[in-house]
């Protein structure tokens, strides 16, 4: 197998850790803008079947190139670049994986991908991603599902919960706080519920849910559920669903302040500087993790419904921890190695659709949770009758 790998943040980082170690891998092109940084990271790594290359992914000379030498790409860039890169995989004829949600231009660009025998798997990282492969392997389970809960989830381990937030960064917290804005759809009682950004952290709009291992934890409103269910063929029997992020007790009061003062505003700037931005410069450098502090990254999926007449209730969860020994934190190795399976999976052939795909229900639940155990990352189910 040869792999290219567009981007080398702490994502691509991970993707590269996991390639390496990969029997099945002969050859990696790691490609980035800063390649001072990637180079440094590979001289940790020591992996001779990895070649770095400065990146301008604005080139599509020269990103045409690199494909060219490979099978297949993994595309770990802003997500402004994401559609010129499938259209290049496809016209070079190569396989791609990416960690974010598929853009409506995917739609065409997947019925060109499957004329050429390509498969495009977008949406494969920790959430989305991980949470897909287990909504599809949850909902197989039942007859009929009435409800559907998934969670995700980024938070310090409890004794590098430090400071009065609690928490620390494990992705941008540029991404953070814009997700702390971002609308929300669930399903109430049948019933769609609109949320506005604004109102994510309300108290009416969280709940508490218990934990084995970190106790309780609060969840609030993550995106819009609506169109997971349409693609589950669920809508119609689904009584509660949702989207959900979790953080420990406390963050929703704090951050619903903040947004209803408007400091998660873009505009209007204050001496030329917007609230957001001066929420970002002053809590970021404070919510570092030290060294010897792991972070924890939790998927789980709560679904009840009715199985052969009898109801159950389903529980899924996935869970890893940061490896202090290659300094990967939990959330850099749940999206960088599910990337780095997702490419290996299809040139395996353990993926044999071609066109877009989806977690939901195009990959192997069984070998991909396989995978994860292998990279000793937890994957527990639970089933309770009721």
């Amino acid at each position: 197998m040869k792999i290219l790998v567009l981007g080398t943040g702490l994502q691509g980082r991970a993707a590269l850790h996991d390639l390496a170690r990969s029997r099945d891998v002969a050859r990696v092109i790691a490609a980035d803008a800063d390649l001072d940084a990637l180079t440094r990271y590979l001289a940790r790594l020591q992996s001779d079947k990895i070649d770095a290359v400065k990146l301008d992914a604005r080139d599509e000379n020269q990103v045409a190139r690199l494909m060219r030498q490979v099978d297949a790409v993994i595309v770990l860039l802003p997500t402004a670049f994401h559609v010129a890169m499938a259209r290049l995989a496809v016209a070079h004829g190569i396989h791609l994986v990416n960690s974010s949600y598929a853009p409506p231009e995917f739609r065409d660009i997947g019925r060109a991908a499957e004329a050429r025998g390509l498969t495009l798997l977008p949406e494969f990282g920790l959430d989305p991603g991980i949470d897909l492969v287990l909504a599809g392997q949850a909902v197989k389970q039942l007859d009929e599902a009435h409800q559907f809960y998934s969670y995700g989830a980024g938070f310090p381990e409890p004794q590098a919960a430090t400071g009065p937030l609690r928490y620390k960064i494990t992705w941008t917290f540029d991404g953070v706080l814009k997700a702390y804005r971002r609308d929300a759809r669930v399903i109430r009682d049948g019933k769609i519920v609109d949320v506005p950004g604004r109102e994510i952290f309300a108290p009416a709009n969280i709940h508490i849910v218990e934990t084995k291992e970190w106790g309780a934890l609060e969840a609030y409103p993550n995106g819009d559920v609506v169109p997971y269910l349409n693609a589950m063929g669920i809508a119609s029997t689904i009584r509660d669903a949702g989207r959900f992020a979790m953080r420990y007790p406390g963050h929703c009061a704090f951050w619903y302040t903040l947004a209803q003062l408007g400091f998660l505003d873009d505009a209007p700037p204050i001496a030329g500087v917007a609230p957001r931005e001066f929420v970002r410069a002053l809590l970021e450098p404070q919510l570092q993790f030290a060294d010897d502090e792991r972070d924890v990254a939790l998927i789980r999926l709560d679904v009840r419904g009715v199985k052969d007449g009898r109801k159950l209730h389903l529980v899924y969860e996935v869970i890893d921890q940061r490896d202090l020994e290659t300094g990967l934190m939990a959330m850099n190795r749940t999206v960088g190695y599910t990337t780095s399976i997702g490419a290996q999976m299809i040139l395996r052939g353990d993926i044999r659709k071609r066109g877009l795909l989806s977690p939901l229900g195009d990959v192997p639940a069984d070998l991909f949770f396989d995978e994860l155990r292998q990279r000793g990352i937890s994957v527990q189910q639970y089933q309770y009758e009721e």
